[in-house]
This record gives structure tokens, C-alpha cells and sequence, in this order.
């Protein structure tokens, strides 16, 4: 039986050449398939109100050019074409979707406060001028710069000047700015905390610096090590290192700044999830202590989504021309719709609002979290869980490695994460224990009990597993 068929042709063009390419741009995006028989030529040219002929004309075409096949007083059909190369957007996400992903890097992104970034987005539009969607200030748009320095100074105690405030596209993209600048400015080595996450490594080496790792202890980053190592910059976490969760002790702070300011070195800090604290008060960023020789990076990607591409950086005086002469050439600026947006958000209190909902709603997953894993893994100690999406889960001694509960896990379409692949060398330090990276806000809330409760029977299984074999 012969399909209807829905055609986006060309007006502009005419018919026949329109509904030729119509035709052939279904065939080949697949959405008339192999065998699909077409509308006989007077009922195409009926329900497009054109000549019959002209239908005849171009299904003799696309015969010639092998996409149809016809037999006389039986029909024509979409013929059977060889495979085609496979599509750039057809590559494979970073992680493979499965069911239940226990990413620690991500929020729950069913939560994204659409309405209220609807409503900042219209607001914002509304009261800009046109030349607000022209260039601007590769640092970012002047508006949004003094409402982030503001917000910074109160939330996080930063020493936020907006001149030395940079908007950008997240972390990745603040570690890749900052490479590049380091790198021209002579630095080579960059010490980076050891675990950590391997992306932000790998970002670092394609600027084409050597990444030094630096061990990580229950006081946090050993900053006690950094005049060993001749580096010229290092990267840390110090409110909740990843992914051990530690805090970075007060005199591996003095440390570090003790190291930049007699080495004129740079200390980067990653203060990636210091708004989601439940059980204590967030230590101040580091940054205050010295602004001459600390860069200061966050990110929305933890408190509202990593797709929306959107950071910011406190940088020392010496390296805002640097990073404005870098953007002019890279990227020119960060979307000026959504510093507009994100600007209304966070002046109108909107943001803040979020960010309450979202520490009560991922403290009491967590605090579920807790509870399945003390019935179903007793034996594992749970870390690292004052902040942040996640919790470092250290297992028995006697269980299987993270890795091999981590492969064993695919095939209940349930993801988690080894902590042997942050270490530098993909290798756990004998002095260290084994442990998962769970993250609890990635589940959607309607799949989170479900998938905390898969979560339980596999560990269950795994942990009693090791232990039948001790």
C-alpha cells in the first residue's frame, strides 16, 4: 500500500526541481525507507497541487539515479541503497545512557529551574539594547562581571574585582585558557592533585604543559611538596577535593601560598561545588588569601547544568590581558544570551532560591543514599559526604576491585564509576584503598529510589562475593 508522504519542498525553487530534492533528502535521511512504496504520480500531484507530468518527471530521475524502483502497473518503491558513512552527530556520547547513572559530576538535571530561566531570559531581553547580541568584552558582558564579583565576595569570600572577573564556559575551558596562557608565559610543568579527574588533566596536557601529580592525603593536596617539583603552577580543589571529598587543611593552604609567593607561581583553584554544603559551614576560598597569585574558577555546571557552557574565573591582574588577547582569537566571548540570563538570575535572587531547593533535595538523597548502603554494604565507609553530588564509597579489602564491579555493572545497565581511573597512572597506591565514586543527583527523582535500590542488591552481591572468597 502506497505511504502518504510529508515533503518540505522548496517554494522558492521550481516545483519539479523542489520536489525532486524533497524526495531524495528523505530517501537518504531514511525517513522513507527501503520498500516503501510511493503514491502513484496522479495522487502525489493531487495532494500537491501540481501537474501530473511533473511527478512523472521526477520519479523517471530519481529511478535513473537508482533511489526508486518501479514495475510497470505494480508501483514504485524507495530502493535499497548501500550503508552510508556514519554521521558526525552519530558519535558516541562520552558514557554510554544507561539506566541508572551514578555520574558524581553530575546535578539532576530534571531539576533545571526552567520557569525561572524562562522568566530571566525574557526579562533580560526585554531591558537590553540591541547591541547587547553584538561583540562584547571577551571577559564578559560588564553587567554580569559586577554581579558575580558581588556574589562571589558574599557567597564564597572571594576578593572579587569585576575588572579581574572572566566569564566562560565552564572549568574546562577556564584550565584550557589558563594553560595556554601559562604556557606562554613560560611555565612547562603544572602539579595537579593525584587523584583527580582525569579530564581536567587531559585538557591541561593538550595546552602543552607536563602534568606533576601531587599526592592526596586525609589533610588534602601534600602542598608541603611543591618546591620539589619544579612546577610553575598547581591545581587544586581545597574545599572538597575530587573525588576523595577531603578538605584542604589549614597548613597545606599556608603552604601553597607560601610556595606561590616565593616561587611567583600560580594556584588555581577549582571551587567546583562549594554552594552545595549540608553538614557544616564552607570553608572561604582560597583565593582570599592571596588574589595576586591564586585564580579563583566555579562553575553552574554542578548547581544548574553542564550544558548551559557557562563559568567564571577571578584572575591576578598580570593575566587579564592575556586571557582577553586569548579570547579575541579563540572564541571571542561566552553567549551573550545566556550571561543575560544567568546576570537576571542571580541579581533577582532566583539563583540563590535554586540553590536552597537543590541542597535540601540532594541532602536527604544523600542522607537515602547512606541509609541502602549501610543495610547493603556495611563492610564499605562511606566519605567524603558533607558536600557536593556524591559519595566516596571505600570498599573491603576482601571485595572485588572498583573496576571489576564497575564492568560487572554495565550489564544491569547501571554506571559507576572506579576510583582507579583518577589516578594519573591508573594505578591505586598500595597505601590506599579501593573505592567507587557514587554520585547521587544524576537519577532522576522518579528513578532515584529505583536506582539506589538496584544500587543495594548489586553491592550486596559483590561485596558477598568477595567475602565468600576471602
Amino acid at each position: 500500500m502506497a505511504t502518504a508522504l510529508h515533503l518540505a519542498i522548496d517554494p522558492s525553487r521550481p516545483r519539479a526541481r523542489a520536489l525532486e530534492a524533497a524526495l531524495r533528502e528523505a530517501v537518504r535521511a531514511g525517513r522513507l525507507g527501503t520498500g516503501t512504496q510511493l503514491p502513484p504520480s496522479r495522487v502525489l500531484a493531487d495532494d500537491l497541487g501540481i501537474a501530473r507530468a511533473t511527478v512523472v518527471e521526477v520519479y523517471s530521475q530519481l529511478l535513473a539515479e537508482g533511489y526508486l524502483v518501479s514495475r510497470r502497473g505494480a508501483g514504485t518503491w524507495v530502493a535499497e541503497l548501500p550503508p552510508r558513512a556514519p554521521r558526525a552527530d552519530a558519535i558516541e556520547p562520552l558514557r554510554p545512557r544507561l539506566r541508572f547513572d551514578f555520574d558524581p559530576g553530575l546535578p539532576d538535571l530534571t531539576a533545571f529551574p526552567r520557569a525561572a530561566w524562562a522568566r530571566a531570559l525574557r526579562r533580560g531581553l526585554r531591558h537590553a539594547p540591541a547591541g547587547s547580541l553584538g561583540f562584547d568584552n571577551p571577559l564578559g558582558r560588564a553587567d554580569l562581571r559586577d554581579t558575580l564579583a558581588s556574589y562571589l565576595a558574599r557567597a564564597r569570600g572571594v576578593l572579587a574585582d569585576p575588572t579581574l572577573t572572566v566569564v566562560c564556559a565552564g572549568t574546562n575551558h577556564a584550565l584550557a585558557l589558563l594553560g595556554r596562557v601559562l604556557h606562554t608565559r613560560g611555565v612547562r610543568r603544572v602539579a595537579i592533585e593525584d587523584p583527580s579527574l582525569p579530564l581536567h588533566r587531559k585538557v591541561i596536557a593538550n595546552t602543552g604543559l607536563e602534568i606533576v601529580p601531587v599526592p592526596v592525603d586525609e589533610l588534602g593536596a601534600r602542598t608541603d611538596l611543591l618546591d620539589e617539583l619544579d612546577v610553575g603552577a598547581v591545581v587544586l580543589a581545597p574545599a572538597h577535593q575530587f573525588p576523595l571529598g577531603v578538605q584542604l587543611g589549614p597548613e597545606r593552604r599556608t603552604a601553597a601560598i607560601a610556595w606561590a609567593r616565593a616561587r611567583g607561581g600560580i594556584v588555581i583553584e577549582d571551587d567546583y561545588d562549594a554552594e552545595l554544603r549540608y553538614d557544616r559551614a564552607p570553608i572561604g576560598a582560597l583565593q582570599a588569601l592571596d588574589p595576586d597569585h591564586v585564580v579563583y574558577v566555579g562553575t553552574g555546571s554542578k548547581t544548574l547544568a553542564p550544558g548551559l557552557r557557562l563559568g567564571w574565573m577571578v584572575v591576578p591582574p598580570t593575566l587579564v590581558e592575556p586571557i582577553a588577547d586569548l579570547r579575541r582569537l579563540e572564541d571571542m566571548q561566552t553567549a551573550a544570551t545566556e550571561q543575560i540570563t544567568f546576570n537576571e538570575l542571580l541579581s533577582g535572587g532566583d539563583f540563590e532560591r535554586h540553590l536552597r531547593r537543590m541542597r535540601l533535595r540532594y541532602r536527604k538523597r544523600r542522607d537515602r543514599l547512606l541509609e541502602v548502603l549501610a543495610d547493603s554494604a556495611p563492610t564499605a565507609h562511606a566519605a567524603g559526604i558533607s558536600a557536593g553530588l556524591r559519595v566516596f564509597l571505600e570498599l573491603p579489602p576482601s571485595s572485588p576491585s572498583s573496576s571489576e564491579i564497575a564492568k560487572r555493572a554495565l550489564a544491569k545497565s547501571i554506571s559507576l564509576y572506579p576510583l582507579a581511573g583518577c589516578y594519573l597512572d591508573g594505578r591505586i597506591p598500595d597505601d590506599a584503598s579501593d573505592a567507587l565514586v557514587l554520585g547521587y543527583a544524576a537519577l532522576p527523582q522518579h528513578e532515584f529510589e529505583r536506582g539506589i535500590a538496584a544500587l543495594g542488591e548489586l553491592l550486596e552481591e559483590e561485596l558477598g562475593r568477595g567475602e565468600a572468597s576471602a
